[in-house]
């Protein structure tokens, strides 16, 4: 028992030591870099669904049963989480049973036992946001891999996961009733300046015939958020400086395709993992190519010289297509220049 009682206050010594290492840290963004084998033909077929965390309700378990079976059928490798993982206000805690309730038990098909990467929402940020990055939870259901901002390393293609609530000053001035969990963010200049400047020296050294960022926030969209006017002034030149090919994003609840008048960068919102159906819809002057304000999800196949994505609703049928050949050689940028 003694020995039992030592131990417990041990782990929770060390614990604090984690906390409070955690609180005083420098608010830099030192990304994390994670291998993922291709397949053995050099290709690679993932899933993605965003705003999705609702413990079954609004057609979410109607949405996984179908990411089941096409992920049987394209044999994917990875699921990709474009944020807002939890709701309303993320996670209590470790232990909070929203966690398997949201996730453990709504996705249970047997191709969903693949690795989920994944970026926090704003929703996860009014929560404990260090709970959703903590190994506690890949303990209890080992898919889940969630980190701030982070790169995927899937040979053909380099996976730029990007914490985008931070960009968002509202959220800092203006966040009303809501609490934020800024715990190694704050001060939010600072976080930003350095998170641009890793991505762009990770970008700049990718080798990978494709560059895909993904973030939780729109770029560009026509639902009910709209553009989101930082990521647009501040994240948008770093991706055109590097050649970044795709934008993937959550945050509205919607399917959606937009072609930028600015740049070859496309964008995709694929934030229908749960409650959708908003009725908002307001066309800008970048060119749209596809709009879904329903429930849903995107699979993304990618080879050496083509990517091809699709868009399914919460019954499984094909609503768009769109696929690409590599640009990579095509539209470089000048090199992006951090602030001092």
């Amino acid at each position: 028992m003694a020995q039992r009682k030592a131990a417990m206050a041990a782990a929770a010594f060390f614990a604090l030591l984690a906390v409070a290492s955690l609180l005083c840290a420098p608010a830099a963004a030192e990304l994390v870099r994670l291998e993922h084998p291709a397949k053995n033909d050099g290709s690679l077929s993932l899933l993605v669904v965003g705003d999705w965390g609702r413990k079954g309700t609004y057609n979410q378990s109607r949405v996984a049963q179908q990411m089941g079976k096409v992920g049987e059928q394209l044999n994917i490798d990875f699921v990709i989480s474009t944020g807002d993982n939890f709701y309303e206000n993320g996670l209590t805690g470790t232990d909070d049973q929203a966690f398997e309730q949201s996730f453990t038990d709504i996705y249970t098909a047997k191709s969903l036992q693949k690795p989920w990467y994944l970026v926090l929402g704003n929703h996860d940020y009014r929560g404990d946001a260090l709970a959703q990055l903590s190994p506690v939870l890949k303990k209890i259901d080992s898919r889940f891999i969630c980190m701030k901002s982070f790169i995927v390393n899937a040979e053909i293609v380099n996976f730029f996961f990007v914490d985008t609530t931070p960009f968002q000053l509202k959220y800092w001035t203006h966040p009303k009733d809501d609490h934020y969990d800024w715990r190694g963010v704050a001060p939010r200049e600072k976080y930003i300046n350095n998170l641009l400047k890793d991505l762009d020296e990770a970008m700049k050294k990718s080798t990978a015939a494709w560059k895909i960022a993904v973030g939780h926030h729109t770029m560009r969209s026509v639902s009910d958020h709209g553009d989101t006017k930082e990521l647009l002034q501040l994240l948008l030149p770093v991706l055109q400086a590097n050649g970044v090919d795709f934008y993937i994003n959550g945050h509205d609840h919607c399917l959606e395709h937009i072609s930028s008048r600015d740049s070859p960068i496309q964008y995709f919102t694929s934030g229908g993992g749960s409650r959708a159906w908003r009725g908002f819809f307001q066309p800008n002057e970048n060119k749209l190519k596809f709009f879904y304000d329903g429930q849903g999800f995107m699979s993304l196949q990618l080879y050496q010289d083509q990517a091809e994505f699709t868009f399914y609703d919460a019954d499984g049928n094909i609503l768009y297509q769109y696929s690409q050949w590599s640009l990579r050689e095509t539209y470089l940028r000048n090199s992006y220049v951090a602030k001092e």
